[in-house]
Formats: structure tokens, sequence, C-alpha cells
């Protein structure tokens, strides 16, 4: 008689091991980390290379000071570290994404159990943390090439002159400042294709989180139907990034079909909203962490009826 695990999510109905897939999600990463290295150079690489490893060193050093197993061969660790660096200005100094990692792995992971009892994304979490902490450091972006001139992002200019018109071309192919990790969306869709070929997400939720903020969008941006307007939004900031590769982290968003599309429309809501009547020109970070919050909920309120039940 085969006896059945309970373990918290997340949940994986086939042979396929935890490990395997945050492998998967590293390899998806490759594409936008190496453009990001070819663009910034020999910094960048250092900033995605230590801030990976701080964050598997300390969950390794927690783990063996708490007497646990030790779980960093299930590459989780890895994956945090390595969003978090590509979260970051290619030019921030090292020892702040360190920190940051040290932050993702104990106060948010760890203290709540490790992989699969997290509330919240670790890596997001941490990017918050940072930028509410060093708001200079992490809001300082350089021209492409390791020239080391400072400015504005696209959605930065948008934000200030709503009438700038950007180059489509140069935010899709990435020459344009931002974070290490986001201003490639070419690089980002192949390595979105690889997790949807290879069965690690579902492009459901990426596809209705863009929707929504594309909708979001033209019924309050005040450009009406300007598609350029709204190709820039889409193609600026880390809205790509995070559709494809942190609104689907399996433990911090819901298990319910249902669930998903809520938490999905929720997220995009909330990024239009951080976006268009905040006082930042980004918001995909805040939005996930704050609707990582109301995923217990969410998925109360969408658990499908029991067969042969009535509801109440």
């Amino acid at each position: 008689m085969k006896l059945l695990h309970l373990s918290a999510n997340p949940h994986v109905r086939d042979r396929v091991t935890s490990a395997e897939l945050m492998r998967d999600v590293v390899i998806a990463m490759l594409p936008t980390a190496i453009y990001g290295v070819l663009q910034w150079g020999f910094h960048a690489l250092l900033v995605v290379v230590l801030t990976t490893l701080m964050a598997v060193f300390t969950e390794f050093a927690y783990q063996k000071a708490m007497k646990q197993p030790v779980t960093v061969n299930d590459w989780s660790a890895a994956v945090t570290g390595m969003i978090l660096a590509l979260n970051c200005p290619p030019g921030i100094p090292y020892w702040i994404p360190m920190l940051g990692s040290v932050f993702a792995i104990i106060v948010v992971k760890q203290l709540y159990g490790g992989l699969g009892a997290n509330f919240m994304n670790p890596a997001l979490a941490a990017r918050c943390f940072l930028l509410i902490s060093f708001a200079g450091k992490m809001t300082a972006f350089n021209n492409a090439g390791a020239d080391g001139i400072a400015t504005a992002t696209p959605l930065a200019i948008l934000k200030t002159t709503p009438d700038a018109s950007m180059n489509l071309m140069d935010m899709f192919v990435g020459r344009i400042p931002g974070t290490i990790g986001e201003v490639s969306k070419l690089c980002l869709l192949i390595g979105a294709l690889y997790l949807i070929v290879r069965k690690v997400i579902s492009p459901k939720m990426p596809l209705i989180y863009i929707g929504t903020v594309a909708l979001f969008t033209l019924i309050f941006s005040g450009r009406g139907f300007d598609m350029h307007y709204l190709a820039s939004e889409i193609l600026g900031g880390g809205l790509v990034f995070g559709a494809f590769f942190m609104l689907t982290d399996y433990v911090s968003s819901p298990i319910t079909p249902n669930g998903q599309i809520v938490f999905a429309v929720l997220v995009g809501i909330l990024t239009g909203l951080f976006r268009l009547f905040g006082g930042s020109a980004e918001g995909v970070s805040y939005a996930i962490i704050l609707s990582n919050i109301l995923v217990p909920t969410i998925n109360n309120m969408t658990i499908p009826k029991a067969f042969g039940r009535e509801g109440k």
C-alpha cells in the first residue's frame, strides 16, 4: 500500500522534482543574464554571480546553524539570488544585492519554514526591501555599455514626459537603460518559451496579467487608444520579466485555476495603479508581493466545489 505524503506547496503531480524545475528556471534566465553582461560588462557579471552565491551560502549556513537538512541542491536559493540580481541596476555596489540575498533567504524564506512555506516571493520581497533602504542606488541606471553615464529609463521618461516617443525596437531588443535582466524582452521571451515548452509554467497567468495591464492603461492613461504608448508601457520596465518569472512562482501564487485568474488580474490592476498614479514609474514588484499576501484568501474563495456536494 502506497502512503500519501502531505506537504506544503509546490504540489507537483508527476516525477519531476523541485530541483529539476528550479534548474529549468535558471536555464531560462541565462539568455537575459548573458545579454545584461554583454550590455554592461564585468561589473554586471559579478553582481549576478555574487548575489546568487550569497543566496546559496546563506541558505547553507542557516540550515547548518539550525541543524536542519541542507536543501541547497534543490536550486531554489540559486533562483532567488539570480532573480534578485537581475532586478538590480548594473552598476550597483556588490554588497547591496548580497545583503538582499541574506534578507530574502533568512527573513522571507527560512524563518517561515523554507521552500513551500514562504508567503511571498523572496527575491521580490528583497528587492522591495532594497528599494526602500537604498532608493538612490537601486534606481541609478546607466546607458548601454559600461560607460557609467546615468540616464532615465523609458518608463521614467514616459512618467515625466507623456508625449515622448520611445524606440520600440530598442525596447524589445534591450538597447535601453534598466536593470540587468529586464531590458531585453527578446531574451526574456526566449526564456519564457523554454519554460512553457518544458511545461514548467503555463502561459495563462502571464498573458492575463499583461492583458490586464494593457486594458487598464488604455482606459486610465488618458492617452486613449495610443498603441505606441501602450506598447512602450508593456515593453518598459520589469513587466515581461515579472509576468513569466515571478508571477508564476509556484509557492506564492494560487493553486486553483480560478484563483490564478483572479491573482493575475489583481496584480495587473495594481501594476497599472502604481505606474499611472503612483509616485514611481514602475510598480511590478510591489504589485506582486502585495497580491502574494492575498493568495491564501484567493485560494479559499476559489476552491472548486466537491463533486456531488451542493453549495451553501
